[in-house]
């Protein structure tokens, strides 16, 4: 694949990120906790927000040994506090649940104004091709971050609904302390399992 195309899918990455990011920030600081705002962190400039690792040269690599099939990658997590959270119970998962909220949201907007587009001009095929790019970009970290397993967002999404005895238990802390593990061996070996749902959100946004 081109790498002007593969340069683009990553800066459409780092933006992506950034918003997910920033969205954490936002409600968090809405739901009494301004720990990211007093850190500097609710901003789009990409600079307080790019890990040199996670957002360059993961997405970088990944994009050149897949030929631009897939390229992935983070920004540095917002700071959070959660006891500073006017609602200790839900307030976390709507905290969490903002990121991949944030990414479907601009999917949809980015679908939304293809659509609108096309129906009052003629869009190159290449200006097509990064549309659909954006959309699945968007859409893919909106999945993967909504999986259950610590530290993605899915797993403080469904926290309100599990038993407290679970959430005490040796076994509970054990899976946060290790769940970066996890969350890498399902990067490997099952993300074909959210593979449908990604190609078939994208494909309701796209059209």
């Amino acid at each position: 694949m081109d790498t002007t195309l593969i340069i683009f899918q990553i800066i459409i990455l780092i933006f992506a990120v950034i918003v997910h990011e920033v969205s954490h920030g936002v409600v968090a600081l809405s739901l009494g906790d301004p720990t990211a705002k007093l850190a500097g962190r609710l901003t789009l400039n990409p600079i307080p927000h790019i890990d040199i690792y996670g957002s360059v040269i993961l997405p970088l690599l990944m994009g050149l040994a897949s030929g631009g099939a897939f390229v992935f990658g983070y920004a540095k997590p917002v700071p959070f506090n959660p006891y500073l959270l006017r609602d200790q119970k839900w307030a976390p998962a709507l905290v969490a649940l903002a990121g991949p909220a944030s990414n479907l949201v601009l999917a949809i907007l980015l679908g939304v104004f293809y659509r609108v587009a096309l129906i009052f001009t003629s869009i190159p095929t290449e200006m097509g091709q990064l549309f659909v790019i954006a959309v699945v970009i968007n859409v893919v970290l909106a999945v993967f971050n909504s999986v259950p397993i610590p530290p993605l967002d899915g797993s403080k999404i469904i926290t309100p609904f599990l038993p407290d005895k679970f959430l005490r238990s040796e076994f509970y802390a054990v899976l946060e302390q290790q769940g970066m593990w996890i969350v890498l061996i399902f990067v490997f070996f099952g993300f074909s399992l959210i593979t449908p749902i990604i190609y078939g959100l994208a494909n309701l946004i796209i059209g």
